[in-house]
């Protein structure tokens, strides 16, 4: 494991995995190399393992981490919404396996400068990939305030979308600057305290909408998980880790359209598609963490893990 890197499910994946001799793997969102390590060292017959990362940061410290398998790995720079494109230009057109690990990494929250979180005061930034040119405080500028409200309406599912909206506004065209945990407290107060969430900070749904927004992750999700089925040889395992509904519906509506022998609409009288059932799910329900788990990694608590298999 990397140095205070924990990653969740982390057994749940290595089971899973299950890489047949010879086998090309893919871990497209590398972060610190915690579950890409485990595999290699689980199964020793792995021709190469490829991770994929759009943050150089993780990208340094997965590299330092996996060094001892390093005839093994290429670690490639890129959003896995480029999946086929990155696979291609690696010299890779199918694989054997493939895992998302989706949200962001615990140094990446814990980071100031990243602004994901507000347990230290930073820029609004949120950027996975620090390259792009849009960060959150410029998208809180740009946006008005109805626009606002939707994404944390829709990406965040806070009822208070309005408020905080509205607040929001106020605020940073007072203070472009506004901070992290300025924006945390502005929330804490424009939320009423009867409700309050008992279990997370009030502020935590809207800056999961922002980060959301920034870094479009959600079509970024879908991209990724259509290409992967793609690339995926017959018998090849898709492993994909939610954090939130959001995420999980997305992955559970792919599994459920791909395991269908026909996509028609129900009202057709007969099949006009041709579909043939393209994935077997292995999973009936999500895994979640065990109580072990929970007790060392508190941070797995919503982590969900869903996997298929490519089918002929």
């Amino acid at each position: 494991m990397a140095a205070g890197h924990v990653p969740v499910l982390f057994n749940e994946v290595l089971e899973y995995a299950c890489c047949r001799e010879g086998a090309v793997f893919v871990d497209a969102t590398l972060g610190s190399g915690g579950h890409s390590r485990g595999i290699l060292e689980r199964y020793s017959g792995i021709r190469r393992l490829i991770g994929l990362d759009c943050d150089q940061d993780a990208i340094d410290r997965a590299t330092e981490n996996l060094a001892p398998f390093k005839e093994k790995t290429t670690i490639l720079q890129g959003n896995f919404r480029h999946l086929r494109r990155l696979l291609l230009e690696a010299g890779t057109q199918s694989i054997d396996g493939i895992l998302f690990d989706f949200g962001i990494s615990t140094p990446q929250l814990k980071d100031p400068e990243r602004g994901f979180g507000f347990g230290n005061d930073g820029a609004l930034d949120m950027r996975m990939d620090r390259s792009m040119p849009q960060t959150a405080r410029n998208l809180v500028e740009q946006m008005t305030a109805r626009e606002l409200e939707t994404v944390i309406s829709s990406y965040g599912e806070e009822r208070f979308a309005r408020r905080i909206a509205a607040a929001m506004k106020q605020a940073i065209a007072h203070d472009p600057r506004l901070s992290t945990r300025e924006l945390a407290d502005l929330i804490f107060r424009t939320i009423p305290a009867k409700f309050h969430p008992e279990k997370i900070h009030p502020a935590t749904r809207t800056f999961q909408a922002l980060r959301i927004a920034v870094n479009d992750e959600l079509a970024v999700i879908a991209e990724g998980l259509d290409q992967a089925l793609e690339l995926l040889t017959p018998g090849g395992r898709l492993l994909a880790i939610s954090f939130h509904s959001l995420e999980d519906r997305i992955v559970k509506n792919r599994f459920r359209d791909w395991a269908k022998d026909c996509t028609c609409p129900t009202d057709l009288p007969m099949c006009v598609c041709g579909g043939k059932k393209r994935l077997r799910i292995l999973t009936r329900k999500p895994l979640s963490a065990t109580e072990a788990e929970l007790r060392e990694n508190p941070s797995s608590r919503s982590a969900r893990l869903r996997v298929g298999e490519r089918m002929n």
